[in-house]
């Protein structure tokens, strides 16, 4: 007859591998399910492109976008500006949802939209925006800006902002860009927010390649308008 004490250890011991076994499946299978929900789904970048649902928000955001629309055009037709295409920073929107858009001067609609953090204003992480035009602040910056130089630094490809109104004048002294970052997910993930930026206008990664795309076929300079107007 086998030593109980010796049996109960072996027992012991094969519910504690099984229990682990279980504890790390779980821990996977929420690492995934958190991966996707904020990063998303690997995707291609007609994704993108989104069409307009018949939703009181949506069609609350369009007409918004419809009305800086036509200011945008007049202003880039006054400066020699892209007078096809602009984009808009609706930072009136919450940091989860996506606030940048490409958008159509000659047909008054949105083409496409991503994600887009804000300025964390030099705390450890600001989930609504504050706005200022000072250097070394790590706020972002609104007003209108022309879009210009590529270059490749510390997070890849990146494009200079030149401020062209009181609120934003000091933007190329502050080094504010466009440029991407890892952190930034590729889809909505309200009503969690996203990382913050030092003031630059940070998407994702795939998000800025699509930008790039109608950035460098431009002949003239594109506008980007960042605004928080509810």
């Amino acid at each position: 007859m086998p030593p109980v004490y010796g049996t109960l250890q072996v027992l012991n011991l094969k519910g504690m591998l099984r229990l682990a076994v279980k504890i790390i499946l779980v821990l996977v299978l929420l690492t995934v399910f958190v991966t996707v929900f904020y990063f998303g789904y690997p995707v291609s970048l007609k994704n993108h492109s989104i069409s307009i649902k018949s939703s009181d928000h949506e069609f609350a955001e369009l007409k918004k976008l419809q009305s800086f629309g036509s200011r945008a055009k007049a202003y880039c037709n006054q400066r020699g500006f892209n007078t096809s295409v602009c984009f808009f920073a609706d930072m009136s929107l919450a940091a989860g949802k996506n606030r940048f858009f490409v958008y159509s001067l000659e047909k008054d609609l949105i083409l496409s939209s991503g994600l887009v953090a804000h300025g964390s204003c030099n705390t450890s992480f600001l989930e609504h925006p504050k706005f200022s035009n000072t250097p070394g602040s790590g706020c972002s910056s609104p007003g209108r800006y022309k879009v210009s130089l590529k270059y490749s630094g510390r997070f890849g490809t990146a494009y200079k902002l030149y401020g062209l109104d009181s609120s934003n004048s000091n933007a190329f002294k502050r080094n504010i860009v466009l440029h991407s970052y890892y952190l930034v997910p590729d889809k909505e993930v309200d009503p969690l927010p996203v990382c913050n930026s030092l003031g630059c206008a940070m998407v994702s990664e795939k998000y800025l390649k699509h930008l790039s795309q109608t950035i460098d076929s431009s002949r003239k300079p594109i506008l980007l308008w960042m605004f928080d107007q509810q």
